[in-house]
């Protein structure tokens, strides 16, 4: 269901607007400091449940003020429905579908998914590989929804071996008392790999496509790379067991897939260390819209796509072609930009302009602006 309006009270910059989106593409143009970077997180606040900025969030809501609340409302052949959130410092957030209090909005199943496109997430490319296994978790958690409890399952039977390790360690415990735990991290651990590895797959063939029609050259790749071998929960366990000595040492398992890397490359290099910061931007924006269409293949609809600076560091014709794709190939989006002119085609019909001014204030910018 795309999203038909976003309403926001003391959220960030806003004291109160509204914005009306498109279905199809809506492009938000103002000077630095106005608030665009606000109104996509406002969106997303009120589609997740929480903010794509910060895990704090006491930094959302306006200041001066004591609390915040959005309200999302969504198109549906059926009828619409209503998301909203509302948080206030010191008390709990409270969130509600339709009305009926629920306790994650991301658990509610007609809510629409968000994929989002910041700066900072250029980190995704050349940060840490533990930011590329969180975000490869993410992708299975919403291809395959049932499949987001593999990973939850792995973390705490590592975290139940890794507390026995320490009692272990400490002599309040035999090495025999492991045998168990690494059975239960071997099983749960060859499905994490199953699954990433099947989202890896799934995404190489559009993560091509894209980086081609971005003109991202040198035959980018995506590969998949665990750390173990093991075919069977006995190899993986194996595994474990000749690294005892070391994991002790430690007081913590430092083998298995929590330690598993996703490879983005360039001529047959990593982009993380060898990538321009242009083709690391194209590489993220490829990533995102090839996972978004696999999104939408497998589950119905492709997420909402929020692109804050997009643009910049990309010439005309790669403005042009990340444009021309977000125009035609399903699914909702919305771009922010400081010059209509650096989004081509964004003054033409079938384009949704909001303009942001200082302070947070929204105005429908017109075809002759």
């Amino acid at each position: 269901m795309p999203v038909a309006t976003v309403s926001v009270r003391n959220f960030r910059s806003y004291q109160a607007a509204t914005a009306r989106l498109d279905p199809d593409l809506t492009v938000v143009v103002g000077p630095n400091g106005a608030g665009k970077t606000n109104l996509l997180e406002a969106v997303y606040y009120g589609c997740t449940g929480r903010s794509c900025r910060t895990a704090n969030d006491r930094e959302v809501v306006h200041f001066g003020s004591q609390t915040t609340r959005v309200v999302v409302t969504l198109q549906s052949p059926s009828g619409d429905h209503e998301m909203a959130v509302g948080f206030s410092p010191g008390d709990a957030k409270r969130m509600t579908f339709d009305g009926a209090s629920v306790e994650r909005l991301l658990d509610t199943p007609d809510r629409p998914l968000v994929s989002v496109f910041l700066p900072d997430r250029l980190g995704l490319v050349k940060g840490q590989p533990a930011l590329r296994r969180a975000h490869l978790d993410q992708l299975v958690a919403a291809l395959w929804p049932a499949r987001g409890a593999t990973r939850r399952g792995y973390t705490a039977a590592l975290a139940q071996r890794n507390a026995l390790l320490i009692r272990v360690r400490s002599g309040q415990a035999g090495t025999q008392s492991l045998g168990a735990w690494d059975v239960q991290l071997a099983e749960r651990a060859l499905e994490l790999m199953a699954d990433r590895r099947q989202a890896a797959e799934r995404t190489t063939p559009g993560f091509s496509e894209m980086c081609e029609l971005l003109g991202l050259d040198g035959d980018p790749s995506l590969a998949y790379r665990p750390r173990s071998r093991a075919a069977q929960p006995s190899d993986f366990v194996q595994e474990l067991q000749e690294r005892l000595e070391g994991d002790l040492e430690r007081g913590f398992t430092g083998h298995g897939p929590h330690r598993d890397e996703l490879l983005i490359k360039r001529e047959g290099r990593e982009l993380r260390t060898y990538g321009s910061q242009g083709q690391q931007r194209l590489a993220l924006l490829a990533l995102l819209l090839a996972e978004r269409e696999l999104i939408g293949e497998l589950r119905g609809t492709p997420p909402l796509l929020l692109l804050d600076d997009a643009m910049s560091e990309l010439d005309g014709s790669k403005r042009a072609a990340l444009v021309e794709l977000l125009r035609q190939r399903p699914g909702q989006a919305m771009i922010t930009t400081t010059d209509l002119d650096h989004v081509p085609g964004a003054l033409t019909a079938g384009v949704t302009r909001l303009g942001v001014a200082g302070g947070g204030l929204l105005q429908p910018v017109s075809e002759a602006a």
